[in-house]
């Protein structure tokens, strides 16, 4: 897919499971609660928390009862905690070549402002953001068509663009507002698994299987 390039262009994306993926922030939370927990062998522990979860087990619930810690503090632990994450293969070579091309990049993501800008900094793409909408912070969370206002209020263009996974709610608001919405097709670690729901009501224009399907223009 081609993207048109110039000044009056507005890329923005969501984060969690479009940049990187979110299953990647819960394994580094695990770790981080792993190596309190259990400092000097962390590692059987981490293995028994990720296989609890594939398994759909309470996590916490079942440490809090092991440890004798409560569920707030291991959430405490889980959000504020320094990601170790990674950008998908693709991403920074499409900021580069928006911003080569004078084009601006926003944000949209729902969650905690802790935690979604503790997300971005591992990442290391502030420099490229123009605008960030962190639910939290906001007061309102996608769908609500005000977030995505909120980007054309700081960010006046011409011609936007969404970059998002969930098509549940991602992809309404900015529908709804005219710009041209990019489905990033699950690489099968996603989160939210149950879009096949939804493409008939909140379809995106398109739909890319990897940042390598992308070329700025």
């Amino acid at each position: 897919m081609d993207i048109k390039m110039n000044k009056h262009t507005v890329v923005v994306f969501d984060l969690d499971d479009t940049l990187y993926n979110e299953l990647d922030y819960l394994r580094s939370a695990y770790k981080s609660i792993a190596q309190f927990l259990e400092p000097m062998a962390w590692r059987p522990l981490y293995s028994k928390m990720f296989s609890l979860y594939r398994s759909n087990h309470n996590v916490f619930e079942l440490l809090a009862q092991q440890y004798k810690i409560e569920i707030e503090s291991l959430l405490n632990l889980y959000h504020n905690h320094q990601p170790e994450i990674t950008l998908f293969d693709g991403v920074l070579e499409i900021f580069d070549a928006i911003k080569i091309k004078q084009g601006r990049i926003g944000i949209i993501t729902d969650g905690r402002s802790k935690t979604q800008r503790a997300k971005l900094k591992s990442l290391k793409i502030l420099k490229y953001i123009d605008k960030i909408i962190v639910s939290e912070e906001f007061g309102s969370e996608k769908p609500n068509i005000l977030n995505f206002k909120a980007i054309e209020s700081s960010v006046p263009g011409t011609d936007y663009f969404y970059i998002a996974d969930n098509l549940k709610k991602d992809f309404i608001g900015p529908n709804a507002l005219g710009w041209q919405c990019v489905a990033l097709i699950d690489n099968g670690k996603n989160i939210h698994r149950e879009s096949y729901k939804y493409m008939d009501a909140h379809n995106p224009l398109h739909f890319i299987l990897d940042f390598k399907d992308l070329k700025i223009i």
